[in-house]
């Protein structure tokens, strides 16, 4: 039957009409003051709404609303919270236009997951909440920046435990319309709508906005009556379906993200792959800039090479998206062929061995290859990527491998307690708000007294127990456990003992049971008459990943040990909010992965934002983070060839840590009850890793070291109809031609073993190189020296440039001095790589000559 649709919105008074402007725009997400003005409206409402300040204002009965709109002093604080709202959206002079000034140009950040808030429910974990984060900073930086990706019917899913404490796996619909989301209309009302081309047919998507700050969010939507049937599942589920469902869902965010940018009229200068699953808007970026440019395919691969950046955020294989070559070819060759790619070429180009024709077509792999600029997201995870992908670049010393390191951070006022945060405003000023990138402002931490900074933490505790206490019982219930055990609730737990959280993605290498290795000696630990100890765990395991469900099932039965029952809990169904509680109220942030698996890991610092300390295996952030005044290490970086070797190793110098260091620690207590040296180093962790490991500085990285250079590449090669692009284009096809012609005919000197030298003496070396068709200008040729290690081969090795002089028989002498700057045995070798001013980087796989 025909069914007419009409919206219903809710009548809100004129007085309170700047709710419903605040509403839409995560702004509020960052807040607090606007986050209060809807849970003084809604009440017990605001939890109900799974704190959507959207779907609250449509669930508030008339009567209330009529009643706060003569409430004069809420009004007048609707009045004050969205005036701040209005200077923030028109302040004009932030720290984009001041540091850049001149620079055009959107940058479009592209992402599976964004983790805005938990009223928006379209993010999984770690990556999606850093690339929200990444959004708000953005905004607070005033940077011209778009986020791009897809809008999920389902979202990730909810989790609930059966009475075994197995996971379970729910899917609840979001609906849209009761969302701060806004859909893309045309002046005539229609949706803005694009196309992305499927082998059954065409996949049309609408687009959806969210508002973040001063930054807009697109996310598309398939899930519309015009598509086939498994083209509207395309956006049902993030990281759900099979293979094939994977495949649609990263071209629908790579080719039909870059399709909404430009049906909207937003050209990118910049495009930015957070993580390799929208690897594909590569071809697309090519194919659109032929196109415009009326330029051919090595030209238009130029200029996006040139201005595209992507980050690669895990070691682990799985985190790495691969396909079977065939199903690759079923969806893109067609759009491989428009971008200026032969089957065999774009297959090769998502090889670690392109020659391998067995190997699996890889996102990171193709997206490494296809962007100028790449980056880990801590330096251990710069290490273990240059060794991961060493293959990409065979002739490239580790230490060079294209490969950037921008260490991840968190965005202070989305995670800090509002408690916490209304110290900062006291003591830190109103520019720790206004000018983000300020981060001497840290320094007045430590003008915040013991006691303040106790007493507040103390309360955060209890809120944390209260919540726990009460979700738990919540969960009981729903399961139908008996009265006693419902009731018995409300006794786990101590507000004042030390609490440690643990609270992530429940996968194997994460090790959310290596505390538990021991029970004897943990609950020894535990129920200590006078220093108690608890743990909180939370987390979800991948609806696929059965081992890590199971660590989820050993730690529920664990809580029903009489030992365990009131000092371990497993709060259910982690999200957000539940996060929030967690790293605001613990005492000690517990992280013990198996090193180096975890690129980087952001919960330690939401949780030393706020003054909890981290007790970490130095993996991730943590191994550039770690001092021993700003938390604890669970040894010392150590790597095992034995899997089990380490997890007794790693356990027993947890549980040493714990008896001998963090808990006499926590309670040593002077005569006011405070532990005078715990929150100095709160204290200490707050100033020096709050200071560094947040968003405004990640993204002012990004900006100077990579934003701002691909913006100009992007400006430089096409400008004049892309004159630049193809002259680039052009000298690499030159370069590529003569390149097996180079040779490094003779060195001089030959042979060193009989030279002494001493620190601080010079050496000169010639090199004389035949070039063939290229000239001088078209190379640099370079001595690379350093220590030598016990097999002989370069350390930590320098370069130092060679000058082009006369020209003998054919071949040009280049001369280069080395300086001795330390003792030891070392070694040079000359090497000759491109060169070209329009080159972001000269370290192409197939031009790198050693002699």
């Amino acid at each position: 039957m025909p069914i007419r649709t009409f919206y219903v919105k809710p009548a809100i008074p004129e007085p309170l009409l700047p709710l419903c402007d605040m509403a839409y725009n995560l702004w509020y997400s960052w807040n607090w003051e606007a986050v209060s003005l809807f849970i003084r409206l809604g009440g017990p409402l605001w939890d109900a709404s799974y704190q959507n300040p959207v779907r609250l204002l449509g669930m508030v009965p008339q009567e209330r609303y009529e009643r706060m709109a003569a409430d004069d002093s809420y009004v007048a604080n609707v009045q004050r919270v969205y005036s701040d709202f209005q200077n923030y959206l028109c302040s004009r002079d932030l720290w984009f236009c001041k540091r850049h000034p001149g620079v055009s140009g959107v940058i479009a950040y592209f992402s599976m997951e964004f983790g805005l808030d938990e009223g928006l429910p379209v993010y999984s974990g770690g990556l999606g909440m850093l690339a929200g984060d990444h959004l708000k900073s953005a905004s607070d930086l005033g940077m011209p920046l778009v986020g791009v990706g897809l809008l999920y019917r389902e979202g990730y899913f909810r989790q609930y435990l059966n009475n075994d404490g197995w996971q379970q796996e729910e899917y609840p619909v979001n609906d849209w319309y009761t969302m701060p989301v806004t859909r893309m209309e045309q002046p005539d009302g229609m949706p803005i709508a694009v196309e992305v081309e499927m082998p059954d047919g065409v996949a049309r998507a609408q687009i959806w906005r969210v508002l973040v700050g001063r930054v807009s969010l697109y996310l598309l939507d398939t899930n519309i009556p015009d598509n086939q049937p498994q083209h509207r599942e395309i956006t049902n589920r993030l990281y759900g379906g099979d293979r094939e469902m994977r495949i649609r869902q990263e071209i629908l965010l790579g080719v039909g993200g870059l399709r909404a940018l430009a049906a909207m009229g937003i050209k990118p200068a910049v495009c930015h792959m957070n993580e390799g699953h929208s690897a594909f808007l590569a071809l697309e970026r090519i194919r659109a800039l032929m196109v415009e440019y009326g330029c051919d395919a090595a030209t238009a691969q130029e200029i996006a090479w040139a201005s595209t950046v992507f980050t690669t955020h895990t070691p682990v294989p799985a985190g790495n998206e691969r396909f079977d070559p065939a199903l690759v070819r079923r969806y893109l060759e067609p759009l491989g062929r428009a971008a200026g790619f032969d089957w065999d070429r774009l297959l090769a180009a998502g090889r670690e061995n392109p020659l391998d024709r067995s190997e699996p077509f890889c996102m990171t792999v193709f997206a490494l290859r296809m962007a100028a600029y790449a980056n880990a997201v801590s330096r251990l995870h710069q290490r273990v990527s240059r060794r991961m992908w060493k293959k990409l670049w065979p002739a490239v010393p580790e230490e060079e491998i294209p490969i950037g390191s921008i260490t991840n951070g968190v965005h202070p006022r989305g995670w800090l307690s509002h408690d916490l945060a209304d110290l900062y405003a006291r003591y830190l000023g109103p520019r720790f708000v206004t000018d983000p990138m300020d981060f001497s402002l840290f320094d007045r931490i430590e003008n915040i007294p013991a006691v303040e900074i106790w007493r507040t933490h103390e309360r955060r505790r209890e809120r944390l127990v209260h919540f726990a206490r009460a979700r738990l019982r919540a969960y009981l219930a729903q399961r139908g456990a008996p009265p006693s055990e419902i009731e018995h609730a409300d006794e786990v737990l101590d507000p004042r003992a030390l609490t440690i959280g643990f609270a992530r993605r429940f996968a194997t290498y994460k090790r959310a049971t290596l505390i538990l290795r021991d029970p004897q000696r943990l609950a020894s630990l535990l129920n200590h008459a006078e220093r108690p100890v608890q743990i909180i765990f939370a987390g979800k395991a991948h609806p696929h990943d059965n081992p890590g469900k199971e660590m989820i099932r050993v730690i529920v039965h664990l809580t029903r040990d009489p030992r365990f029952r009131d000092r371990i809990v497993f709060l259910e169904d982690y999200d957000a909010a539940v996060a929030r509680y967690l790293v605001q109220g613990c005492d000690l942030w517990l992280n013990t992965p198996r090193r180096p698996l975890e690129a980087s890991g952001t919960s330690g610092m939401k949780a030393a934002l706020n003054g909890v300390l981290n007790c970490s295996i130095r993996d991730g952030w943590w191994d550039e983070a770690y001092a021993p005044e700003l938390g604890f290490a669970i040894g010392k970086g150590e790597e095992y060839a034995d899997d089990a070797v380490q997890d007794q190793v790693e356990s027993t110098a947890l549980y040493d840590l714990l008896e001998n260091e963090i808990v006499p620690l926590f309670y040593s207590r002077g005569r006011d009850g405070i532990p005078r040296e715990w929150v100095r180093k709160m204290k200490t962790a707050m100033r020096e890793l709050g200071r560094y490991f947040n968003t405004s500085r990640m993204v002012g990285e990004y900006t100077d070291r990579y934003y701002i250079p691909a913006a100009r590449a992007f400006a430089t090669l096409g400008a004049d109809k892309a004159a630049g692009g193809r002259a680039l284009a052009e000298w690499r096809h030159k370069i590529q031609d003569a390149w097996p012609r180079l040779a490094v005919e003779e060195v001089k000197p030959a042979a060193l073993h009989d030279l002494k030298l001493q620190v601080g003496d010079s050496l000169a070396i010639q090199a004389r190189v035949r070039l063939g068709a290229i000239t001088p200008e078209d190379v640099c040729v370079e001595i690379y020296h350093g220590p030598l290690n016990s097999q002989g081969h370069i350390e930590k090795g320098e370069r130092t440039a060679m000058v082009a002089g006369e020209i003998a028989n054919g071949a040009v002498v280049f001369s280069g001095i080395l300086r001795c700057r330390s003792s030891g045995r070392h070694g040079f070798a000359i090497r000759i790589l491109p060169r070209h001013p329009l080159l972001a980087h000269p370290y192409d796989g197939r031009c790198f000559l050693w002699e």
